[in-house]
C-alpha cells in the first residue's frame, strides 16, 4: 500500500512510482527493476482504510486484525514463467506456495479502533513502543493508599447528600464512553517475547486490557527432557501474565478437525504448565475469550 497523500491523490502509480515505492519499502533497497515490477502493484491506503471500516460496519463483532511488526518477514520471489507449474495450490494463496525467499523484509504496521490481533516476530520492543505511542498521555494515574482513602471518602460523602437519581446521572454523563486512540483489547498472538515484555504490558498504568495468546505450534514449549528443573523462554512470559489474559490459539487459517485439534493441545498445555484441572481451565480460557472479544458487556 501506499500514502496517496504523497501521490497528489493518485489511485494507482506509474511504473517509475512503483519502483521507488518498494525501493523505499524494502530492505535492502533494491535495484533489480524487474523484480520490483514483478511484485504487486501497491494499492492506497485510503481505499484500504475506507474498505476495512465498511467491513467493521457491517461487521459489529469483527476484530482487527493481524497488524503489526515482522522483522524476520521477507517477500517470496515473484512467480516467473519457467517456475509457475512448479506452485502448489494446495498451499494458502497469497503465502509462499513452495516458492523460495527473497533476501528483501517488509516493513508494515496499523492499528485501527476495535480489539486487535498483534504480531510481533524480532520486534517486540517495537511493538511495544508502537501501541504504546498510541496512549501515550492517557495512561491511568496511579494513586497512592491515602489518595484512594480520600477520594473513596469524598465520593461517600456526596453520594450520602445526593438523591439516587443524581447518584445514576452522574455515571451517564455523556463522553463518558467517547472513542480513544488506542484500542480498548490487544491480544499479542503466540506471543514469543520475554517476560520483562509482559510486565510493561500489564503494567497498571497501561489504559488498555492486553491479552497474550499460546499456541503448540508456534510457542517453543521446553520440553521435560531439556527443561532441567529451569523454565524456559515460553514458560517464564507465561507465568509473568495474569491469568484472566490468557488466550489461546491454533495458528492455522483453515477451521476443521486439525484446528480443533491443536486448539486441544493449546489448551491441555496452558493447563498443565498453570497446573490447573483440564475442566476448569478449559472454563477459565473461555472466559477469557469472550472477554478479549465482548468487552465487559
Amino acid at each position: 500500500m501506499y500514502d496517496e497523500s504523497e501521490y497528489d491523490g493518485a489511485t494507482s502509480l506509474s511504473d517509475e512510482q512503483k519502483v521507488s515505492h518498494y525501493q523505499g519499502a524494502l530492505t535492502p533497497q533494491s535495484h533489480d527493476r524487474d523484480f520490483l515490477l514483478a511484485l504487486p502493484d501497491p494499492q492506497p491506503f485510503g481505499q484500504f482504510l475506507s474498505r476495512t471500516k465498511g467491513y467493521l460496519l457491517q461487521h459489529p463483532l469483527a476484530l482487527v486484525g493481524e497488524v503489526g511488526l515482522d522483522r524476520s518477514f521477507r517477500i517470496p520471489q515473484p512467480w516467473l514463467p519457467d517456475r509457475a507449474e512448479q506452485r502448489d495450490d494446495s498451499l494458502t494463496p497469497g503465502g509462499r506456495e513452495g516458492r523460495q525467499l527473497s533476501q528483501h523484509r517488509l516493513r508494515l504496521a496499523g492499528e485501527m479502533q476495535r480489539a486487535v490481533s498483534v504480531h510481533g516476530v524480532a520486534a517486540h520492543g517495537a511493538v511495544y513502543e508502537t501501541l504504546a505511542e498510541t496512549w501515550k498521555g492517557q495512561e491511568i494515574r496511579v494513586m497512592s493508599k491515602r489518595e484512594q482513602k480520600r477520594v473513596e471518602a469524598e465520593a461517600s460523602a456526596r453520594a450520602q447528600g445526593e438523591s439516587p437519581e443524581t447518584q445514576q446521572n452522574a455515571l451517564d454523563l455523556p463522553g463518558a464512553a467517547l472513542a480513544k486512540p488506542f484500542p480498548p483489547r490487544i491480544c499479542l498472538h503466540s506471543y514469543s517475547g520475554p517476560a520483562e515484555t509482559v510486565k510493561l504490558y500489564t503494567a497498571p498504568t497501561v489504559p488498555c486490557e492486553v491479552f497474550m495468546s499460546f499456541s503448540t505450534t508456534i510457542n517453543h514449549w521446553s520440553s521435560e527432557d531439556d527443561r532441567s528443573g529451569k523454565t524456559g523462554k515460553v514458560e517464564a512470559a507465561f507465568q509473568a501474565l495474569p491469568d484472566d489474559r490468557i488466550l489461546i490459539e491454533s495458528d492455522m487459517d483453515t477451521a476443521g478437525d486439525r484446528m480443533d485439534e491443536q486448539l486441544e493441545a493449546a489448551a491441555r498445555k496452558v493447563c498443565e504448565v498453570k497446573g490447573w484441572e483440564l475442566e476448569d481451565g478449559v472454563k477459565r480460557l473461555g472466559a477469557n475469550w469472550k472477554k478479549f472479544v465482548f468487552g465487559n458487556k
